[in-house]
């Protein structure tokens, strides 16, 4: 079964999970679904004030992926609390988090290879059409937009979200994208636009490469992250991801964005997120618990846990809620939190 071994020995009821980028759009909602399966979850964040910390069952605030300080303060934790499994969320952590299978720690991402290529942007496009998937046309920007027609869209080789993207229509505003950027030419890329819908795709992948589900979401509204968004049968999609995970080799929970061209109707990949996405509620609301399933399984063994159908049709609307307590509830909650941990 490849990283994952069943641990037979495992009680549910006592295993401690954690979740990093606590403050993410999706997380919370992450942290207390893990909790009512009875995991115990601890959650992170470079944040203090991240929602997830207090969702959680305990809070750790850290340093960001990007520091030296991360895996060690990580590691650490793990020990402290006897963490039996870690689900990445925050790209800049994805790599560092691999480590941690060396102290026997499940880490909740497909295999290191593909997490690799899918951060590089242009690698992965490269390997892409490689392989005979369709990719809009990308290039550094050191190679210049010659061949590709505007608009174009900008955006850093490396990143997630929507920061630093943009669409320009011409070179002139090209140039001027260009010179506001704060990132070296080499180090973003200038990619096709295509016009049509967009869709972001939960594949959901064991270790031996069965796909499990494809679950394709319709975008309606999008704002760095997805703001409202359908589920839809798309049996032209749910083909491509099937295909892509077989040409990659991929495993794991991933995330495939995509257009349907508007004049062909043919779907082009922009990006694919190797991890769990910000639309994983969308995913569990129509009926694939990716992150419970997926969890299951590499804890308890192949068959604990099975998929079974979606329902199409099933609308997100991603909302803001306000919670109101007490102060002197607030501060307990704040007991939960250890800032800074070394």
């Amino acid at each position: 079964m490849g990283r994952f071994k069943m641990k037979s020995d495992i009680s549910k009821d006592i295993c401690t999970v954690l979740i990093t980028g606590a403050g993410g759009a999706a997380t919370p909602a992450m942290i207390e679904l893990l909790r009512k399966k009875k995991y115990r979850v601890i959650g992170v964040d470079s944040d203090p004030f991240a929602i997830g910390l207090y969702v959680a069952d305990k809070g750790y605030v850290i340093p960001g992926g990007m520091s030296p300080d991360f895996l060690p303060v990580i590691r650490n934790i793990c020990r402290k609390e006897s963490v039996r499994a870690i689900v990445p969320l925050v790209d800049e952590e994805l790599i560092s988090s691999f480590e941690l299978e060396q102290d026997g720690i499940i880490v909740l991402l497909p295999k290191q290879e593909f997490v690799a290529m899918c951060l590089d942007k242009f690698v992965l496009m490269k390997r892409l059409n490689a392989v005979g998937i369709s990719v809009p046309e990308t290039k550094l920007v050191t190679e210049g937009c010659t061949g590709i027609r505007f608009p174009v869209i900008v955006k850093p080789r490396r990143g997630r979200g929507s920061r630093g993207i943009g669409i320009v229509d011409s070179e002139e505003s090209l140039n001027s994208f260009l010179k506001a950027s704060p990132h070296a030419p080499n180090e973003l890329l200038i990619q096709e636009y295509i016009e049509g819908t967009e869709y972001t795709v939960s594949v959901v992948v064991w270790r031996d490469g069965e796909v499990q589900s494809v679950v394709p979401k319709e975008i309606i509204l999008k704002k760095g992250i997805t703001r409202i968004a359908v589920t839809r049968r798309n049996p032209k999609i749910e083909s491509l991801c099937i295909k892509i995970q077989k040409q990659l080799n991929a495993d794991g929970p991933f995330n495939v964005q995509l257009r349907v061209d508007a004049l062909s109707g043919e779907p082009f990949i922009f990006e694919i997120n190797p991890r769990f996405s910000t639309s994983i509620s969308l995913t569990i609301a129509s009926g694939i618990d990716e992150l419970g399933g997926l969890m299951s399984q590499a804890l308890y063994g192949r068959n604990s846990e099975k998929f079974g159908n979606w329902q199409p049709g099933i609308v997100m609307i991603r909302k803001t809620v306000d919670e109101f307590m007490s102060e002197s509830d607030f501060h307990f909650l704040k007991t939960k939190i250890v800032e800074r941990v070394k």
